[in-house]
């Protein structure tokens, strides 16, 4: 059309104040595959969402055994066994029994259908979270998102203890983005669970209180997922709390490459001391030797008053720099018969 200005900027950002969150079928689907992270919880928030990821967002016709069925938006019919899969339970009627919970809740209505081995299954508030097309079309289920709500995260977390699953899930839907008014969310994607704050510290024992789990299992849930590299850890000295952000966050949700969490620069973010091991790797220490670092003092092109970076500045520059490089140049590459020269501050 004529006169009208067409420009405009997409905003890489997961802000606090939008109420749900994208979940894409895909992200979901590895989850569910993923034999490494439990599902034995009682909040039920990754059986619920696991029947959103089915449903449809059109009507669609499918076809079993001779018999056609019409599903509308927000529907699906599955097969028990097929439901047992899915929530990666051993017997059907543990299905039924958690789509009755479900039900009870105002979260799903569903239907036996041929003498019971059909499940149809409806999402109770799904035309209000999501676009209700009316036209009819297969559906796909391993592509695309979905949208969901977080007052339902809120609501299921707190009816149960959480799997591992469940944890996965809660974190990932809470995470925040380039989001001004969260602390630390421009580093990289930060776990905040909308307590008002606007500061994403959090503590173990709010973590268990939440999650109704031990201390203890926090962190160990917490540090197997990060070994998983399912997320960052980074955790302070003292009663500070510590900071979790989330790994393939950003290659999921927006498809950009993801950002590797410099846990210096969050204690810097945070103006509190990081928890540092007692053990640091051998690269760190045999990156670089100190007579591998000459400052050449004869050249100088400031005056005695201009401000300069004092050699012992320089040398502890130089060797976190080398702690750092490694990582992308061989070791071989890096440190054999290297010098490095720096030259006084000009």
């Amino acid at each position: 059309m004529k006169g009208v200005n067409m420009d405009y900027q997409i905003e890489i950002k997961q802000i606090v104040d939008y109420p749900r969150c994208r979940i894409y079928r895909n992200f979901l689907r590895d989850l569910m595959e993923d034999r490494n992270i439990r599902t034995n919880g009682s909040s039920y928030l990754f059986y619920y969402m696991t029947l959103c990821s089915f449903a449809n967002f059109r009507s669609s016709y499918k076809r079993i055994e001779g018999i056609s069925y019409l599903i509308s938006p927000g529907e699906w019919i599955c097969t028990l066994s097929e439901l047992s899969e899915w929530f990666r339970i051993r017997f059907q009627h543990q299905a039924v029994s958690i789509l009755d919970f479900l039900q009870e809740r105002h979260y799903i209505t569903y239907s036996k259908l041929a003498r019971g081995n059909l499940i149809k299954f409806t999402i109770s508030d799904w035309k209000s979270n999501n676009t209700w097309l009316e036209y009819n079309y297969p559906c796909t289920k391993d592509i695309g998102f979905f949208f969901f709500p977080v007052s339902t995260v809120h609501e299921l977390i707190s009816m149960g203890r959480c799997s591992e699953m469940d944890i996965v899930l809660d974190l990932w839907i809470h995470a925040i983005y380039n989001d001004a008014q969260i602390q630390g969310s421009d580093i990289g994607p930060v776990v905040y669970f909308r307590n008002s704050t606007k500061n994403p510290l959090i503590s173990y024992t709010e973590l268990s209180a939440r999650w109704g789990i031990s201390k203890a299992t926090v962190s160990r849930v917490l540090n197997k997922l990060q070994e998983m590299e399912y997320l960052s850890l980074v955790s302070f000295t003292g009663r500070h709390g510590s900071v979790i952000y989330l790994c393939s966050y950003l290659s999921t949700m927006f498809a950009i490459s993801d950002v590797i969490i410099d846990k210096e620069e969050v204690s810097m973010t945070f103006k509190v001391p990081i928890h540092l091991p007692d053990e640091t790797p051998a690269l760190d220490n045999t990156a670089i030797r100190e007579e591998q670092i000459i400052i050449d003092e004869s050249v100088s092109s400031v005056s005695d008053n201009a401000p300069c970076v004092s050699n012992s500045h320089i040398r502890a520059v130089i060797k976190k720099v080398a702690g750092i490089l490694p990582a992308f140049f061989s070791y071989d590459d890096f440190c054999t018969n290297t010098l490095l020269r720096r030259r006084p501050y000009e």
